[in-house]
Formats: structure tokens, C-alpha cells, sequence
């Protein structure tokens, strides 16, 4: 899988857990309606399917998924929750995308 089709697949897993957690967060927080947590279920359950199409070792994928995610919740702050990321917020970001590119990308033995 080259590197733009990865890079997209972990964006749409991160967008997918987001909303799986977003939705019952509504509910819970701010009394919206209870029906939410029936998509919230549904992309949670895509989260999972989306997180297992990559073909590599599910530990490695896990730990650079997390970059990934990082980036993704900062920028759903910026839009969804209209707060302004600090430099601080956008340097875990890059912090984050660096580790995840050395764990996918990096060197190791043949599996």
C-alpha cells in the first residue's frame, strides 16, 4: 500500500473513532437524543473494520495510527469545537506524525 493510500486510511479510521466517541459524548454531556448511540455503534464498528485494512503488523499499525489520531482530534477541535489549536497543540502533532512515520516506515527485520 503506498504511502498517500495509508496516510488516508488512517485519516478515515481516525474520523470514524471520533464520531463513535462524539455522538455518545452529545448524549451524555449535553442531552442530545439517546437514538445517537445507534451511528455512534456503527462507527465504532467501521473504525474497527477501516483499522484492519492495513497490511501490516497490527501492533505497528496501532502505535502509528495513534499519530494520526492526534492530528485528526486537533483539527476536529479546531472545526467542530471552534477552539483555536495553541502552537503547543500543533507541536504534539508534528511530535506525533514524526513517531508515527519512524514506526511505519522505519527499519526493521524481515517478518
Amino acid at each position: 500500500m503506498d504511502l498517500l493510500k495509508t496516510f488516508l486510511l488512517f485519516v478515515a479510521t481516525a474520523v470514524a473513532e471520533i464520531v463513535g466517541c462524539y455522538l455518545p459524548y452529545l448524549w451524555l454531556k449535553q442531552g442530545k437524543p439517546v437514538w445517537l448511540l445507534v451511528p455512534a455503534a456503527g462507527s465504532l464498528a467501521l473504525f474497527a473494520w477501516l483499522l484492519s485494512l492495513h497490511p501490516t503488523a497490527t501492533g505497528r499499525v496501532y502505535a502509528a495510527y495513534g499519530g494520526v489520531y492526534i492530528g485528526v482530534a486537533v483539527l476536529w477541535l479546531m472545526v467542530v469545537d471552534k477552539v483555536r489549536p495553541t502552537t503547543t497543540d500543533w507541536l504534539g502533532v508534528a511530535v506525533s506524525l514524526a513517531g508515527m512515520a519512524i514506526i511505519m516506515f522505519g527499519q526493521r527485520p524481515a517478518e
